[in-house]
């Protein structure tokens, strides 16, 4: 009881220190009245930013349709080699057969290798042409190389048609001279160019369509 009336003339210091130790509130601003600064500058900002950022759009896409584009094309120049070659593929005719027959020197007897015999009589009686050319191994066109020529075409053919070959599908040319197969200098070479060639269509020519079966540079044995 003494230590509170001891305190009581001190009270009112007391009161006053307390209410000095509290902090004052903070100021408080009016939004209502708050205005941007530098409005036309922000509003210039915005615009730049805006335009930057369409561009970039555009670009984007202006780099995804380039990229379509060239796969597109890509893909049309592809599709258009495969039909190209098939194209090709469809319409190019089949590879003739090409048979030489050997003869010995002046000689006109047929000597058909038994390995050939039936490849070339198979493919013969299905074609539509077969077109034989007599050679020889002569440097000097002459009668009796003429003759030789046109002989040993002619053997060819007396045997295909004893082979069972439609003689009206048989076309017989010959050449005295020239149209070598090798190095008529030389003995071996002189071997291989006195022959007979036999090349068989798989599939008709146009002139044989027609009904012109016409072999150039060389005469036929009708003449």
């Amino acid at each position: 009881m003494k230590r509170t009336t001891a305190l009581l003339p001190w009270l009112p210091w007391l009161l006053l220190m307390s209410s000095c130790s509290t902090p004052p509130k903070p100021p408080t601003v009016d939004e209502s009245r708050r205005r941007p600064a530098n409005t036309a500058m922000a509003v210039e900002l915005q615009s730049c930013r805006s335009d930057l950022e369409n561009t970039r759009i555009l670009a984007a896409e202006s780099v995804r349709s380039t990229e379509a584009n060239s796969q597109a094309m890509a893909r049309m120049v592809a599709q258009q080699h495969l039909l190209a070659r098939s194209i090709e593929a469809r319409s190019a005719p089949p590879r003739n057969l090409l048979v030489p027959v050997l003869f010995a020197f002046g000689s006109t007897q047929v000597h058909v290798p038994e390995g050939d015999v039936a490849k070339i009589v198979d493919e013969a009686r299905s074609a539509p042409l077969v077109v034989l050319r007599g050679r020889t191994d002569g440097i000097v066109e002459t009668p009796a190389e003429s003759a030789i020529a046109r002989q040993r075409a002619l053997a060819v053919e007396a045997w295909l048609v004893s082979s069972g070959i439609e003689r009206s599908r048989i076309r017989t040319t010959w050449q005295p001279v020239g149209d070598h197969a090798a190095d008529n200098a030389v003995a071996s070479g002189r071997a291989l160019n006195r022959r007979v060639e036999i090349e068989i269509y798989r599939a008709a020519p146009v002139v044989a369509a027609a009904g012109r079966l016409d072999v150039p540079l060389a005469r036929s044995a009708s003449e």
